[in-house]
């Protein structure tokens, strides 16, 4: 009796293998969008990861150490196979983020940079108290001047649109607007940095004296 019950039990540990990772699994489909999350914390990932590849692996060795149980081999082999596959998420950095890093005051948008060699990037203009940067759609740096070596900005008529010039230490750049509102675009961006350059542009400085008494 005591070996039949021994042999009754072994043969239903496949069943109980098979429903625990059938609820298992449901339950994961459940906490996808929480799941998904914490891709963004790789040593929290990874250790669920290797929670979800061991849970794998048992599920394919133990039923078939005991009895053949396919579905629950099938289970566990997607299980590992996924926990081997899905990696960290890259973290991605917003522009809230990149400009607090920054130290930027407004972010406008910077048309099309044009860069000494190459063809023109999109970009977007993050003004600071003391400096301009000029980043791409990916938040890498193009561009950095420092207002205090900054001698004009002015937007003007292009040939095909409207563009933003910045000179400075014998140096230019260019942003480039295209589009129904492209004078307004490079109108807004010069504004946003002529005012943070009124106290800085030796121009200002000189025709605010030269006015005075």
């Amino acid at each position: 009796m005591a070996e039949k019950h021994t042999e009754e039990r072994r043969a239903g540990w496949p069943q109980r293998l098979r429903r625990a990772a059938l609820f298992g699994l449901f339950a994961l489909v459940l906490l996808i969008p929480k799941t998904l999350g914490l891709r963004r914390q790789p040593q929290v990932w990874n250790a669920l990861r290797t929670a979800v590849a061991l849970l794998g692996a048992a599920l394919v060795v133990v039923p078939m150490a005991l009895t053949s149980s396919w579905v629950a081999a099938v289970i566990g082999l997607a299980l590992f196979l996924l926990a081997l596959l899905v990696t960290p998420a890259k973290s991605e950095q917003s522009v809230d983020e990149r400009a607090r890093e920054l130290g930027a005051l407004v972010v406008v948008n910077g048309g099309r940079f044009c860069p000494p060699a190459g063809d023109p990037v999109p970009a977007q203009l993050f003004v600071a108290r003391e400096r301009l940067y000029a980043l791409s759609p990916e938040l890498q740096s193009l561009l950095e001047i420092a207002f205090a070596d900054v001698s004009s900005v002015r937007a003007q008529p292009a040939a095909e649109g409207w563009e933003l010039r910045v000179e400075w230490d014998y140096s230019t750049a260019e942003f480039l607007y295209d589009g129904f509102f492209a004078e307004h675009l490079a109108r807004v961006a010069e504004s946003t940095l002529l005012s943070q350059l009124r106290r800085e542009l030796p121009v200002l400085k000189r025709g605010a004296s030269a006015s005075g008494p």
